[in-house]
């Protein structure tokens, strides 16, 4: 398991967003050297985790629950077929391109060793987005998007550290309770009923999530 790429992204001026400026960042393309990597603080203050990263749009994008953004490159290469054309490493948002991990996969909770240093937590996956749609220029991407729920997954910062293409990935602590990052996109767009499911994993969850578990908890309960 390795880290293929660090993509980076600058602000950019775009028709399809509904960013105050008109800007996104989510034009990243990989880098070479060291990247620093720290918690970048809480949701709407802080941005990405990333040294060098812009996150534009601040009420859905950034903060520590979301401070790195991870695909994996076998669901890229899937998405190439299905969609008959070159995806490159970042072009999907993601800072962290990586190969042989089970990103969309991977459990809530379960913690990634990337270089020497760094250590990151899975939080939740990826909900698409109308900037996500007009970057790739891909008409109902957002339907497709959901429907296969590959959602690569958002990770926070437990130990800060610098990586660089080329890194091992090293798995250092998987809970056994089985959430997924995809399965918690389940129950937050399709399947809401799934939101019970996700209490084994709701330390670990993304603080969203976790209010939207909440709010459907007190409305069963009547």
């Amino acid at each position: 398991m390795k880290l293929l790429s660090v993509n980076l992204g600058h602000p950019t001026a775009v028709p399809y967003t509904d960013q105050a400026q008109g800007l996104t960042g989510i034009d990243k393309r990989p880098v070479d050297g060291p990247v620093r990597v720290t918690a970048p603080g809480p949701k709407g203050v802080g941005g990405s985790g990333l040294a060098g990263d812009s996150v534009c749009d601040l009420r859905h994008h950034g903060g520590d629950d979301q401070a790195v953004y991870a695909f994996a490159r076998e669901d890229l290469d899937a998405w190439e077929r299905e969609l008959g054309r070159p995806l490159a490493n970042g072009c999907f948002g993601e800072n962290l391109t990586l190969d042989g991990v089970e990103v969309s996969g991977a459990v809530i909770g379960e913690r990634w060793r990337i270089g020497a240093e760094l250590v990151l937590e899975v939080t939740s996956g990826r909900i698409p987005c109308r900037t996500f749609q007009g970057h790739l220029d891909e008409r109902g991407w957002v339907k497709r998007f959901t429907r296969k729920a590959a959602t690569g997954a958002y990770l926070r910062v437990i130990e800060p550290g610098e990586i660089r293409a080329g890194d091992a990935v090293e798995i250092v602590h998987r809970p056994e309770h089985g959430v997924t990052a995809a399965m918690q996109f389940r129950a937050v767009t399709t399947e809401r009923e799934l939101l019970p499911r996700l209490l084994p994993a709701i330390d670990a969850l993304h603080t969203g999530t976790r209010a939207r578990l909440h709010k459907y908890l007190a409305e069963q309960a009547g």
